[in-house]
């Protein structure tokens, strides 16, 4: 993302909107007048054409989105921002009216399903535009984003692609309308007088919404400046070297109205922590992955919680797992351990500096481990493990380990690759997922620890965890990594008990068992850790509803999902690098934010 794009979005979603260069001269949108252009550019704002309802955008797991845009002035907000739902590559169309034509862009495009084409009166005054989006959109789905007075609709007549109309030229108008393309603000007016017989008052389609909104506090009834206790919290947070950065974002009522990055990726100070810098989540692994597909799977009837190991691995069945229940596991009170011996255990001949076919799977940088180590080791171990105190609560990622078997064998399918499949992909969420170095550079990945006693080397972009290490960076407790944003996506669909995008993903009965309190002996819920009782404890904040669910990382991280604020809460931050600190938890820093966000919705406006 353009460094101008980004600084219009970490000042926008904190209250402030940012023009870059090309619109500096026009005046700001701020708080309340944001909020009022936006009701101004929602009522001035209609869909055309959406006979085949294109928009919003759906299956954004098979739709290759690219934007074009020609003289629009706001094209770099209008196109960060749909970079906000799913990767949509931009091209500007004025670079192939010289020596190139626009039958190269169309070659260039040509392995994107969906265009998204910005025009303006100016625009639709060159019969190439007009023809371009003419000969295309009998190829390609496509939607015309337009913003101008109307008069140029009769140039459209004859287009049968989607036309969101706009007739407010703002800067906002470009961030509404964009959201409109996938859903994110819905379309609510029809023509209102008659451009052509085709375009005639009263035509036009209704749209909801369906995914997140982007905007400004006040416009879920916030005060931002009721918010600025988050900076001095995060600020904190770093000079007292809790963590050399931090994330913080929060959405309220479906929109995302603070997304802001603070410090910088290590205590070195050379690069800055983004909104889009990706983060080990940690233990956020087992609600965020885990979690998800034995709720997808309980769903289609293919697992019960109340069965046992045993029935779903065979080799359990003469192992004291046997009649450990799904539900038990996931409550954390099957009486399993902690966890099982990990680097302490490894034989010099278990693991090489290079890889090959006897030692394929990379730990880290210069560390490969041994073919079949899982198998012959590990999983052998958590068969071993004692069953010390079945029926009370103690926390373990042996049991998370054993879900992961269990959800691999009903889906015959890598844990990584069936929550990708299931959720992350669909859903728009372009970072989540594990093995991070697959995809993205390395300068994107927060790092951790500085390990020098195991792996010997800066952990940036492998797993922190050292048993999901030893598991090849996929395992059912660990090993997720993950912008703010996608946590987001994720949590605003359990929000909407399972729905996003138009996609029932989880069944609102499900979401609703699985994040309820279910033990006598814990807070916690089905794989969810939840608000806690004890009042003394302030868990996970102060000011939390008893409704409260979600789970925090070793890495220093938290989602927490508040039903009766209509809240969701993310901090991602990388608190062990570059060795593991308690400060972050001395400091309380996770749940003051917390209750700063509380603090604020009550102050309102």
């Amino acid at each position: 993302m353009k460094r101008n794009s980004r600084n219009l979005y970490l000042l926008l979603l904190s209250g402030i909107v940012l023009f870059n260069s090309a619109c500096a001269q026009q005046p700001p949108f701020t708080g309340k007048a944001y909020v009022q252009e936006e009701r101004s550019v929602e009522q001035a704002t209609v869909l055309l054409n959406n006979e085949n309802k294109v928009v919003p955008l759906q299956s954004l797991e098979t739709t290759k989105v690219a934007s074009i845009r020609f003289s629009n002035l706001y094209a770099t907000a209008f196109d960060s921002l749909l970079n906000k739902y799913t990767r949509v590559p931009s091209f500007n169309g004025n670079d192939y009216m010289g020596v190139k034509s626009l039958d190269m862009l169309a070659m260039d495009t040509k392995f994107y399903k969906t265009l998204v084409v910005q025009v303006n009166d100016v625009d639709l005054t060159n019969p190439q535009i007009v023809s371009f989006i003419s000969t295309n959109q009998k190829m390609k789905n496509m939607v015309i984003a337009y913003w101008g007075n109307g008069s140029s609709l009769a140039k459209l007549n004859d287009i049968t692609a989607p036309i969101i109309w706009s007739a407010r030229v703002t800067p906002v108008s470009a961030l509404y309308v964009a959201q409109v393309v996938f859903g994110g603000q819905p379309i609510t007016q029809l023509l209102t007088k008659t451009f052509t017989p085709k375009y005639k008052a009263g035509s036009g389609f209704i749209t909801a919404k369906i995914r997140l909104a982007y905007t400004v506090p006040e416009d879920a009834g916030i005060n931002a400046d009721n918010l600025k206790a988050i900076d001095d919290i995060a600020r904190e947070a770093i000079s007292e070297r809790a963590t050399p950065g931090c994330v913080v974002l929060v959405a309220k009522d479906g929109k995302v109205i603070f997304n802001k990055a603070y410090g910088f990726h290590t205590y070195d100070n050379l690069q800055p922590d983004k909104i889009t810098d990706i983060f080990d989540v940690a233990s956020m692994t087992k609600v965020s992955a885990t979690t998800m597909e034995v709720m997808q799977l309980f769903d289609q009837g293919k697992l019960n919680l109340d069965s046992t190991a045993g029935t779903y691995l065979s080799s359990t069945r003469k192992t004291n797992k046997a009649d450990l229940t799904v539900r038990e596991i996931l409550e954390h009170q099957a009486g399993l351990i902690p966890d099982i011996q990990t680097f302490g255990k490894i034989k010099p001949a278990d693991h090489m500096a290079d890889s090959s076919a006897a030692y394929p799977t990379k730990v880290n940088n210069r560390y490969f481990l041994r073919k079949g180590y899982f198998e012959d080791v590990m999983w052998p171990d958590v068969l071993r493990s004692p069953v010390k105190t079945r029926g009370q609560y103690v926390y373990s990622d042996v049991g998370l380990i054993m879900t992961q078997q269990i959800v691999e064998t009903l889906t015959a399918t890598p844990l990584n690759v069936a929550v990708q499949k299931d959720f992350y992909t669909p859903l728009g969420m372009q970072t989540a997922g594990f093995l991070p170095l697959y995809r993205f550079p390395l300068d994107r990945i927060i790092p951790t620890e500085n390990d020098q006693t195991d792996r010997h080397d800066l952990l940036d972009g492998y797993v922190h965890d050292p048993t999901a290490a030893l598991m090849g960076g996929v395992a059912g407790h660990a090993g997720l990594f993950a912008t703010a944003n996608d946590i987001a996506i994720l949590y605003q669909m359990m929000l909407s008990r399972g729905l996003y995008g138009g996609v029932q993903y989880i069944k609102p009965e499900t979401v609703d068992l699985f994040t309820a309190k279910q033990s006598a002996v814990s807070r916690r819920g089905i794989g969810f850790d939840r608000w806690d009782p004890i009042a003394d404890r302030h868990y996970p904040s102060k000011l939390a509803s008893d409704q409260t669910y979600g789970h925090t990382g070793y890495t220093g991280t938290c989602i927490w999902v508040d039903p009766k604020y209509n809240l969701v809460y993310v901090f991602l931050s990388n608190r062990v690098n570059p060795t593991v600190g308690s400060k972050l938890g001395s400091l309380n820093i996770r749940p003051r934010i917390q209750d700063a966000i509380y603090e604020a919705i009550q102050k309102g406006m």
